[in-house]
């Protein structure tokens, strides 16, 4: 934003608190913030959702789960469904402002995108999150955050929320009373690094912190995570709002403190702005008993009206520029076809045995759609969801793309963890109309997995698994022993799975011909889907998660150390490794070069590549670049670039990467960012350069070394 108008906007916030009485300061904290009708202030609530569409406030946009919004590994597909979110979060605005309507989701304040890093495939929330990667949530959420705000000089589009800062990612049932204990070397190469990047690049204008402790502090009252990293070392100049009713966990659960009054004054006097919840009320008495700065709640109060005032919820109407943007504009046929693109654009294939996808469809007379999740609206959306005007499950998708032309028959095949689906039936109740499916048909489509009711938040409405986190890593219930009945007919099968996380779908990848992950894909998912199976489109995601054989191989859910865990430190092969993703097509990478091969503070080197489509369909491949030193005792190879390039048949184009000094460098147990001296692999291909996706893919990415003449610390750390 213009910086001339940055500074207008302080004068004026602070102009407006100087007004306030201490009370009416106090009722500015809390996500349902009072009107202050003498100073021309309205009611306002902070609370809004966005994750992947705008949620909980009636009709819009439903894309695809962030999960597989990362699979596109495409950070402008990101920045263009994010301005959708935002161009629709304004006509929602225009016409709830027009009609007196200020209830809560109906503001412009998203508390999205969520960045935390999903280090173990068991946590419920994964699917909130851009995967396991560091760099890949770091591009993933910096390009999310400039759709929704949008490039005006002078007013925000809508104010983003990155969450929640900074150590979380399960246990839910304990997230109350946990205390996520990690070194300095996992926090700033791991946890940290995304919620950087949106704060410096993203300039993200609210930050949401944690309900859970990192050692020791809780993080909506911890000095280190927000004052001392947060405001001092990164120069975040937004405001800090606590998770839902977190604040009242400080006394109740973690036990550092022992009032309300007490948890209020740790949570405004280290940081935290807004309250979600209303437990700042309290603060009118911490300030009178001087455990709370009255300077200190000017600030808050000033932070949060900064960000009213860049939103323009303060100035006259036709200066505003997304005023222009009404209720037409929500729900759009663009919108929708966009939503299409990004569901399509998220299919990952994991495995396609002597190429039985594509299917043609004049080769087909019956086809067979079994499972629970193949008529399950639930998971097409995941959670914090919206309500789209049309749903596409993958059975409607499939039977309006083959209308009359071939015969499709459907079974929910079992309930999607339960023994039975009617509740007097015996166990396994449809097993015969299974086989009879089976019998029936050409081909079967099995879809199975997961949905919100089995992974997702703890306190959520319908959670079969109580808290929202995974047991296992096993398909639920009766998935398997379906699958194996239907995998027993004969017939060709191809395995959708509809889920928000890794599966251990170890059965599945030694018989079933074809395999395809399918995430949350959002309302336009079976359309999407129907358009990929049947080779309309080839598919081109990429996992942002690794696959694992089995639950026994993971560390202790309760273990935040990074020893063991995701692509970058795990010593075994995955089933299914990040950065993995099949096509129908051919797209290969030669002539790569690298600009320089010594790496030199302060310099970069530039990686170029040329992709070329040397098969018969039009597709789109993800160019990966990796680093992995070769000091002892250091990560796995590492994401460190990448970029999507669309190819026609017979097309070629040269991409260039750029790779800084810091793409180099690595944490050390004091957590400073250390270049070390000497050798380090840059990888360029289609996958990363593990022996698994060379087993899976047959390629093999081009490795070149670069030299590190001396070891430098490019960064010290700030704790």
């Amino acid at each position: 934003m213009n910086k001339e108008k940055l500074k207008e906007y302080r004068r004026r916030a602070k102009e407006l608190v100087a007004e306030m009485t201490l009370e009416e300061k106090v009722s500015q904290t809390i996500h349902g913030a009072a009107a202050i009708e003498r100073l021309g202030i309205k009611s306002y609530n902070w609370w809004n959702e966005g994750l992947h569409g705008v949620a909980r406030a009636g009709v819009a946009t439903v894309f695809p789960q962030a999960i597989g919004l990362a699979a596109t590994f495409d950070e402008d597909l990101l920045n263009q469904v994010a301005d959708v979110i935002s161009t629709e979060a304004r006509a929602k605005f225009h016409l709830q402002q027009k009609c007196g309507d200020t209830d809560i989701y109906k503001g412009l304040t998203f508390w999205s995108p969520n960045v935390n890093i999903f280090r173990d495939p068991r946590w419920g929330r994964g699917h909130e999150t851009f995967g396991e990667d560091p760099y890949l949530s770091s591009r993933m959420g910096v390009r999310f955050i400039e759709g929704l705000q949008g490039d005006d000089d002078n007013y925000l589009k809508v104010a983003a929320c990155g969450k929640h800062f900074a150590v979380h990612s399960g246990p839910e049932e304990e997230r109350h009373s946990f205390d996520a204990v990690v070194s300095k070397q996992d926090m700033f190469e791991t946890y940290l690094p995304a919620f950087e990047a949106c704060v410096k690049e993203g300039k993200v204008e609210a930050i949401m912190g944690a309900y859970n402790r990192t050692n020791g502090e809780p993080c909506c009252g911890s000095k280190t995570l927000l004052k001392d990293i947060l405001r001092d070392f990164w120069g975040f100049e937004g405001h800090v709002v606590s998770d839902c009713w977190a604040i009242k966990d400080f006394h109740e659960h973690h036990k550092v403190t022992s009032s309300a009054v007490e948890s209020v004054a740790m949570a405004m006097e280290n940081g935290c702005d807004l309250n979600c919840g209303s437990l700042f009320l309290y603060l009118t008495e911490a300030v009178n008993r001087g455990m709370v700065s009255e300077e200190r709640l000017n600030e808050a109060v000033e932070n949060l009206m900064m960000t009213r005032l860049k939103l323009g919820v303060f100035d006259e109407q036709e200066k505003i520029p997304f005023n222009k943007i009404t209720y037409k504009d929500n729900d759009t046929r663009e919108h929708k076809e966009l939503n299409f693109t990004a569901s399509r654009k998220s299919f990952v294939l994991l495995k396609n045995k002597d190429n039985l996808l594509p299917l043609d469809k004049n080769k087909i007379k019956t086809i067979g759609i079994i499972g629970p999740n193949s008529n399950n609206r639930k998971a097409l959306v995941g959670n914090y969801e919206g309500t789209a005007s049309r749903y596409y499950t993958i059975t409607e998708g499939i039977q309006d793309y083959l209308g009359e032309d071939v015969r499709v028959m459907v079974s929910e095949g079992c309930h999607l963890c339960r023994p039975k689906v009617s509740g007097l039936g015996q166990e396994n109740d449809r097993i015969s109309e299974v086989r009879g499916v089976c019998e029936e048909s050409d081909v079967i489509i099995a879809c199975m997995g997961l949905d919100s009711s089995l992974e997702g938040e703890e306190g959520d409405e319908g959670n079969e698994f109580a808290s929202g986190d995974k047991p296992n890593l096993s398909l639920p219930g009766l998935q398997e022993e379906v699958l194996k009945e239907i995998y027993q007919s004969g017939k060709p099968v191809v395995l959708v799975i509809l889920s928000g996380s890794a599966l251990a779908v170890t059965w599945a990848d030694e018989h079933i011909p074809a395999i395809l992950e399918g995430w949350y894909p959002g309302a336009q998912g079976g359309r999407a889907l129907a358009s990929v199976l049947f080779g309309e489109y080839s598919p081109e995601g990429k996992l942002p998660v690794t696959f694992y054989r089995t639950s026994e191989e993971l560390p202790d859910f309760r273990d935040y150390d990074m020893k063991g865990r995701t692509y970058r430190y795990m010593k075994q092969d995955a089933l299914y490794p990040f950065g993995y993703g099949l096509s129908y097509t051919d797209i290969t990478v030669s002539g790569v070069s690298l600009s320089q091969n010594t790496v030199v503070e302060g310099e970069a080197i530039t990686v170029k590549a040329v992709l070329k489509n040397t098969g018969t369909m039009k597709g789109a491949e993800t160019l990966q670049v990796y680093v992995k030193s070769c000091h002892p005792d250091t990560p796995n190879a590492q994401l460190k670039a990448f970029k999507k390039v669309e190819l026609n048949p017979g097309e070629e184009k040269e991409v260039a990467l750029t790779l800084s000094d810091r793409s180099f460098g690595l944490r050390d147990e004091k957590g400073d960012l250390v270049l070390f001296q000497g050798d380090y692999l840059v990888y360029t291909g289609t996958q990363q350069p593990d022996a698994r996706s060379m087993e899976l893919t047959g390629k093999v990415p081009e490795c070149m070394t670069v030299t590190a003449a001396d070891q430098v610390v490019l960064e010290a750390c700030c704790i």
